[in-house]
């Protein structure tokens, strides 16, 4: 399990997973590990879809803003002496980010206990929660501070 060698950080690109983040990094820089940031863009029967635009249109336009997010994420958070890999996947997310941790053989999966699901967590139960109970390797949860 030490020396961590692969580690990762999903993010919806919130406040909260970004100390997720920033978390990652410190054990990435002190263990000299590959740092994986993982966005996952939810099916669109989970996210309102505007009444009068093309599906396919719209899917373009959310995997551009994922792509943009995630490079703008990079380029101003990760320091550029570490070895990001960065990761956009479509589905559910805590389903994603288990599968995604067992594919890439990841040591620690740094995640935030909020982001942007709000009343939807109520609903459909914590992504982290879902991820903690799943996942195969060690996860460390970030909670935001009070």
């Amino acid at each position: 399990m030490l020396p961590f060698k692969k580690i990762l950080c999903p993010t919806d690109f919130s406040e909260p997973s970004f100390l997720a983040l920033n978390a990652a990094i410190e054990f990435a820089q002190q263990y000299g590990a590959e740092l994986h940031i993982l966005h996952i863009v939810p099916p669109l029967h989970m996210v309102p879809v505007p009444t009068n635009i093309q599906l396919p249109i719209y899917e373009q336009e959310l995997r551009e803003a994922a792509q943009r997010a995630m490079a703008e994420c990079i380029q101003d958070r990760v320091p550029s002496s570490l070895q990001a890999v960065p990761s956009i996947l479509w589905g559910q997310a805590s389903q994603e980010i288990v599968s995604y941790a067992e594919e890439k053989g990841v040591d620690l999966l740094v995640i935030a206990t909020h982001g942007h699901s709000g009343w939807k967590r109520f609903m459909f139960g914590s992504v982290t929660e879902k991820v903690a109970r799943t996942a195969s390797c060690p996860t460390l949860i970030i909670h935001p501070p009070k």
